[in-house]
């Protein structure tokens, strides 16, 4: 399993929109230092094989506005809209001690602090406030559980699975 990891496409940037007439779009880096998505070169889109280069980089709002090679003009910019940028695993350095690639949390298997199987990790979230985990569970709707050491006091990314502390076990209510 640990060499079909190292081909995984990690995203690395968003394209949220075309912007002026000259072909720019928005690009949302996702990297440790948002500038430095330009410096990995070609980027795949999406799961490939396609693959864009970023040419230069404007800092706007959180974002940046992204000159792209081959892009020259607005309809071709506006088909990019959601596009996702994505690097091979084996083309980035292994994460530091207690840092995570969101891929390698996406499928583990979330339990409680007894042990009990909880759900699966769907999707890590970032809605401005930090990292949430989204667990989905065998049954019923997916809940969220903060990315922090003290709601995910354990990731054994090698055993597939992780700890998350449940709202009941702060004597929480559960909402309906």
């Amino acid at each position: 399993m640990a060499e079909n990891r190292k081909d995984t496409l990690i995203v690395m940037g968003v394209i949220t929109a075309a912007h002026g007439i000259r072909g720019e779009v928005k690009l949302k880096s996702f990297t440790e230092v948002p500038e430095n998505i330009a410096a990995y070169g070609p980027l795949y889109l999406n799961d490939g094989p396609q693959m864009l280069e970023i040419i230069s980089l404007k800092p706007v709002k959180g974002q940046f506005i992204a000159r792209l090679k081959g892009i020259r003009d607005r309809n071709a910019a506006e088909a990019l809209k959601g596009v996702k940028l994505k690097l091979p695993r084996h083309c980035l350095p292994e994460p530091e001690e207690d840092e995570y690639y969101h891929e390698d949390l996406v499928g583990l298997t979330a339990e409680d602090a007894a042990g009990k199987v909880v759900g699966r990790v769907c999707a890590v979230q970032n809605f401005g406030a930090g990292d949430l985990l989204e667990i989905r569970p065998l049954e019923g709707r997916s809940f969220y559980v903060p990315f922090t050491r003290r709601d995910v006091p354990l990731v054994d990314i090698a055993g597939r699975r992780l700890v998350v502390r449940m709202p009941e076990e702060d004597g929480e209510e559960s909402d309906p």
